[in-house]
């Protein structure tokens, strides 16, 4: 590689560090922020858990893990409300080398993609956490005494968190694979009974062993299949590349 192909590439990566840099520090300033206020985030979190256990308090077992437990839900809301900078500043970056028609369609996409994750955050915390705790508290003996842990049920929330999170990216990725030629919509919509069965089966390894609860991510998943597919035929494929 000679000095005139390495000039371009090398301020390729000072911009690349400059955005990082950014979205780090941004990132760090929210952090602080939310950990100034992370015992009222932690009573946010773990509300849906102490409504079905009323004048029941989660317990840490761990020396550290009051602290940590904090450092995570902060670390966690930081994220979520850095996320449209940190997406700006990717955008950013990519948006000088992007044809005028693909800039039409990538901003869409990031920005749905974005809401659709936060969408199924919001489902997963005002529906799904019910249902799957009122199960698991209506199974506990009598004779056991229910004393969840913290550092567990953050672990368990966030595990669901980006089950349904990402389960919502489906119209965004049906999309994508169409633009790329990758799958026709109709070749979606013949596929649609194995959907709707891989749905059930995704739904049964992710959620507790109750009907409701699978049910929850399951029919979500398929709707969200659907819709995928009738975005996907008001988007023109992309030309494939000559031979």
């Amino acid at each position: 590689m000679n000095a005139a192909d390495f000039q371009p590439l090398l301020a390729h990566l000072i911009e690349l560090r400059n955005r990082l840099v950014r979205a780090g520090l941004v990132f760090l300033l929210g952090f602080g922020v939310c950990f100034a206020f992370s015992a009222q985030l932690y009573d946010l979190v773990v509300a849906p858990l102490t409504h079905v256990l009323p004048g029941q308090k989660l317990v840490s077992i761990g020396i550290a893990t009051p602290f940590l437990v904090q450092v995570k839900i902060a670390a966690l809301a930081a994220f979520i409300a850095t996320l449209p900078h940190t997406l700006y500043q990717a955008w950013a970056f990519i948006a000088p080398g992007l044809y005028a028609h693909e800039k039409k369609l990538i901003l869409p996409l990031i920005i749905a993609s974005t809401l659709l994750f936060l969408a199924g955050m919001a489902f997963a915390y005002f529906f799904v956490f019910g249902v799957v705790f009122k199960f698991i508290a209506s199974v506990v003996p009598a004779s056991m005494q229910w004393l969840p842990d913290s550092g567990e049920y953050l672990d368990f929330i966030f595990g669901m968190f980006l089950a349904f999170g990402t389960t919502f990216e489906v119209p965004v990725a049906i999309v994508v694979l169409v633009y790329l030629n990758v799958v026709s919509v109709d070749q979606l919509v013949r596929w649609r009974p194995y959907v709707i069965v891989g749905a059930f089966v995704i739904a049964a390894v992710v959620t507790p062993p109750d009907v409701l609860s699978q049910c929850l991510l399951a029919v979500p998943l398929w709707l969200l299949y659907e819709l995928g597919c009738v975005v996907a035929r008001l988007i023109s494929p992309r030309s494939p590349l000559p031979a």
